[in-house]
């Protein structure tokens, strides 16, 4: 698959992504796109008692695209609003290992999904 080693983290959440499809009546959605490269990404999450207890994710685009959103869905189930805040772009890096820099988009794109569907919870919860 080009840049990424089969054995990858990347290449596992892209063949194998994790959470795919949508929540019925989610508290958040999130919907980023980049012009630039034609990625775009849906987050929803569920909340209870503040924290997240779903997240699921559609994404149109590349393997780096689906993992970052496939991991992310992973990385901020369980956690406090407050605490997947704190997630960014670097810990989806982080949890996927070694990616060509022209890739890193991908997981900044991730990270803005995750933010636009807690700024969504958050309007509908004040």
């Amino acid at each position: 698959m080009g840049y990424f080693n089969e054995n990858s983290q990347i290449m596992d959440h892209f063949l194998h992504p994790r959470n795919v499809g949508k929540i019925n009546n989610p508290d958040g959605i999130g919907k980023i796109g980049n012009p630039m490269c034609g990625d775009i990404m849906e987050l929803q999450i569920k909340v209870k008692e503040g924290i997240i207890t779903e997240a699921k994710f559609q994404t149109y685009g590349c393997a780096a695209a689906i993992a970052s959103t496939s991991s992310l869905t992973e990385l901020v189930k369980g956690k406090t609003i407050k605490e997947a805040l704190e997630i960014s772009h670097r810990k989806i890096r982080e949890v996927l290992g070694e990616m060509p820099s022209h890739k890193y988009h991908c997981t900044v794109l991730a990270e803005q999904a995750l933010k636009a569907a807690i700024e969504d919870y958050q309007k509908k919860n004040d």
